[in-house]
């Protein structure tokens, strides 16, 4: 069997499948998780001010509930490849799709502070899981030539999850009259904003009912069948699926079903791998990304630009987010991993350390707060580059590697630990960013300043290039 993915490698790495139109749908149904994720870590934006007002607390505990999902997140990430090593792909992005469906409408008609937060943390629970179970499935079915690009769905789903939201939240402001407690049907604006999530976690269930499950999970539990005609479907007629069957039994048989303990073996505790998955993870986060996305409109007020514009700065940098990411769906095939990572990290150093000069200029008479005219210019001129460089790099490039870089034998387990820690660095981000900003806006920005210019010599050292290697080729 030594020879077999010698065989099979080189063939399955530039097979085309003849239907590569069922192979990217089957990719973006996977990626809804991350629409939904995208879609919660923005909706949120828009219904801040009025929780705020509606329940009557400071921004300490407000940071709290809004980072409540990412508790929920990290828990769902954990507990994931677990589960899906037992019931299958499919079967944990049904249960995502329900935990969701349900946590929206709990959220949209909450009783109490501490009842909103619940709900936020079950829907947490239900993306940590989408999160894990979406790059995972997508790398398990993708022709390894297509791997990049599809698995960057993942990302591609996340942006624009994020820029709907913002057009919802915007539609829904119209029809309230521009207040966030304006009154449409009885309930007040921000409720239906969270309200209508129901409407994208019910289309991720339904469509998790039309696309099949893993080949590598059929073939765990004795379907090889169906895992041929999946690989037929995926990889093509021209890849012998004997051979391609039995090369993933015999990755397979030297595999068992990973636990925690699998991951550690070294006197550092984690194996060397799923230390450089977190650090990825850690590092996507320890820039400041999700204070755009989370705080964004608040961000612009604070340096006083009106609501209205902070709306269109922040779906503006939507835009620029989508741009980037399909920038980088381009090229992360053609010219790696590694060389887009670092062309994000220089980018996004830049491009803070300029914002954080911009913001030492916010000045402060009574409650009005401002920026010099030529200050603010540059402000938004950097957020708007820092999104690019982020979504054209960081953003999608975490998570192709999540989904491919770790070998078999452990790669649910480590990429569920992996996005646990990404969970965890997004909630201490959100939650310190409130009084990071009271305390000095522009030492907040030197602060992300410094973790952008700290992932260079991390990726040179440490992070693998994973680009053209077949999922069995890693170990």
């Amino acid at each position: 069997m030594t020879s077999t993915p010698q065989a099979q490698s080189p063939e399955g790495r530039k097979a085309r499948p003849e239907h590569l139109g069922h192979v990217i749908f089957i990719a973006a149904a996977a990626a809804m998780g991350g629409f939904l994720f995208g879609y919660d870590s923005s909706v949120i934006n828009g219904a801040v001010v009025a929780i705020r007002d509606r329940f009557d607390v400071g921004p300490e505990v407000l940071a709290q509930v809004i980072a409540a999902a990412l508790i929920g997140c990290a828990i769902g990430a954990a507990t994931a490849g677990r589960v899906a090593d037992r019931i299958g792909r499919i079967r944990v992005m049904q249960i995502a799709a329900a935990l969701f469906t349900v946590s929206a409408l709990g959220s949209a008609l909450p009783f109490a502070l501490w009842d909103l937060a619940m709900w936020r943390v079950l829907g947490g629970v239900a993306i940590g899981m989408a999160s894990v179970i979406g790059p995972a499935y997508i790398a398990e079915v993708s022709p390894p030539a297509y791997r990049g690009r599809l698995a960057s769905f993942q990302q591609a789903a996340i942006v624009i999850g994020i820029a709907v939201s913002q057009l919802v939240n915007w539609a829904i402001l119209q029809v309230a009259d521009g207040e966030q407690r304006g009154k449409i049907g009885g309930l007040e604006a921000w409720q239906w904003m969270l309200g209508v999530m129901v409407v994208p976690a019910m289309l991720y269930g339904l469509l998790s009912f039309v696309i099949p499950e893993s080949p590598r999970f059929l073939i765990s539990v004795g379907r090889q069948d169906k895992a041929r005609q999946v690989l037929r479907d995926v990889e093509g007629k021209e890849v012998n699926l004997d051979v391609r069957v039995a090369e993933i039994e015999e990755n397979m048989r030297h595999e068992h079903k990973p636990s925690f303990k699998d991951l550690l073996g070294s006197r550092f505790g984690f194996l060397p791998i799923v230390w450089i998955g977190i650090g990825l993870s850690v590092f996507q986060q320890l820039v400041g990304i999700n204070v755009i996305f989370y705080y964004s409109s608040a961000l612009w007020q604070s340096v006083g630009i009106n609501p209205e514009s902070s709306f269109f700065y922040s779906f503006e940098t939507s835009i620029v987010n989508i741009l980037g990411t399909v920038v980088a769906m381009i090229f992360v095939d053609r010219i790696g991993r590694k060389p887009l990572l670092l062309v994000g990290s220089a980018g996004m150093a830049i491009s803070l350390g300029i914002a954080a000069w911009a913001f030492s200029y916010k000045t402060q008479v009574g409650d009005v707060v401002s920026l010099p005219s030529l200050q603010g210019t540059v402000a938004i001129f950097a957020a708007n580059f820092f999104v690019l460089f982020f979504a054209l790099s960081w953003g999608v490039v975490v998570w192709v590697l999540l989904g491919e870089m770790f070998p078999g034998r452990i790669r649910a387990a480590a990429l569920g630990v992996a996005a646990s820690a990404q969970w965890i660095a997004n909630w201490l981000i959100t939650v310190t960013f409130p009084t990071l900003s009271d305390w000095n806006l522009s030492g907040a920005y030197v602060i992300y300043t410094f973790f952008a210019l700290l992932s260079i010599p991390f990726i040179l050292k440490w992070v693998p290039e994973t680009k053209g290697k077949a999922l069995e080729e890693m170990g």
